[in-house]
């Protein structure tokens, strides 16, 4: 069979993945990102388990993949503000890692292996495809491949060009993650976890890791209605303790060990509707992959998990396609199997959205919360990676 080659737009982790997983199977890859170099992210996500189980095909599972350096969150429940119950856990939960992305980040990059070509300070501006073959170009250089894969986030070039009805929309609420390091936190215990709701406002945390290690520590998550703050980090977080006072122990202890460089802040949009994944041009084709894909609230943590499940279908369809040839059929499965599968995910999540930000002393919202999140843990770990 002749070489078959690919782009692939953006290298985060969505595009770190889908990279790989080509080359695994015989591609030969070229990796385009913007900046000027590959970066490590910030903070940590949670991992459930349709991200362990594609993570697994990719073969990235297990103690030489993404067991050794996961830590196990343990079933925590729902409490409001003041630690009252409002579910408790009892067992049924699907089971969740935390993994800090500089880690996560790092085991991707090694998975890359020698078939990938990365390309560091490239801005795609436009698709350019030809009779034969699609293409990208950064207005100077143009990038032709069999398959090019846009990974290039929420705010897509391919997208915009491909699938121009698809447009962003607020969340309507302001994002926080931090991992606060184990020397700030010595009174603390060393397997953490919890997650409060009330008036509109999350907060959860679970521990990261060992005391001693590197990137140990303990990641918390905030959210609160409104958009994302503009101003310095130092002011968002004395936001952040005004409106999370007297909350449950330990959040004020964690805000208190918070520092301003801790801070990341998330844009939270949701795309809508969800636009077709794939495209044909001339023998070959474009897929979205990732927020590209399917941005949506970061409230069902499914981000990670989406753009995992995104490569591992990807590999399983393409697996011995032909460029000219069975590559198209490959194609329209891949849209067919993700499109089923991100439209479930996003009408549960956007549910669960509307009762997190219910506000008022009488709302209801919150009663519903608990319920409507263990509706879309269910639904996210329903999943299993397609049969080559």
């Amino acid at each position: 069979m002749a070489a078959r080659t690919a782009v692939v737009v953006g290298a985060g982790m969505s595009g770190l993945a889908a990279a790989g997983a080509l080359a695994r199977t015989g591609w030969r890859v070229t990796l385009l990102e913007r900046a000027d170099r590959l970066r490590q992210g910030r903070a940590a996500v949670l991992l459930w388990p349709n991200a362990l189980r594609a993570l697994a095909s990719l073969g990235l599972g297990g103690a030489g993949g993404i067991d050794a350096i996961a830590t196990p969150v343990p079933p925590v429940g729902v409490r409001r503000p003041d630690g009252r119950w409002l579910h408790e856990p009892d067992g049924t939960a699907p089971p969740v890692v935390a993994v800090h992305r500089a880690d996560l980040h790092d085991m991707l990059v090694a998975g890359l292996g020698d078939q990938v070509e990365i390309c560091t300070g490239v801005t795609i501006r436009t698709t350019r495809p030809t009779t034969k073959r699609p293409g990208v170009s950064d207005g100077t250089t143009t990038w032709e491949a069999d398959l090019i894969v846009g990974a290039d986030g929420a705010d897509s070039v391919l997208r915009r060009r491909l699938a121009p009805a698809a447009t962003l929309v607020s969340g309507g609420y302001a994002l926080w993650r931090a991992v606060i390091p184990w020397y700030r936190v010595p009174s603390l215990g060393d397997n953490l976890a919890g997650e409060l709701i009330g008036d509109g406002h999350r907060f959860s945390y679970a521990s990261l890791g060992d005391r001693g290690e590197k990137r140990g520590g303990v990641s918390w998550l905030a959210a609160a209605p409104g958009a994302a703050r503009p101003e310095p980090a130092e002011t968002q977080l004395t936001l952040l303790r005004r409106w999370f006072a007297g909350w449950h122990p330990p959040i004020g202890d964690l805000l208190a060990a918070t520092e301003p460089e801790d801070l990341v802040q998330e844009t939270v949009r949701d795309l809508r509707p969800v636009p077709r994944l794939a495209h044909g041009a001339g023998r070959g084709g474009y897929v979205l992959v990732g927020d590209a894909a399917h941005a949506m609230s970061a409230h069902a943590g499914q981000g990670p998990g989406l753009a995992t499940e995104d490569a591992a279908t990807l590999q399983a369809v393409l697996h011995g396609v032909v460029p000219g040839g069975s590559l198209g059929e490959a194609l329209d499965d891949f849209a067919r199997l993700r499109s089923a599968r991100v439209n479930r995910m996003s009408s549960h999540v956007r549910r669960l959205d509307a009762a997190l930000h219910s506000r008022g002393r009488f709302s209801v919202g919150s009663r519903f919360a608990p319920r409507l999140l263990d509706r879309v843990a269910a639904v996210a770990a329903d999943w299993d990676p397609p049969s080559r």
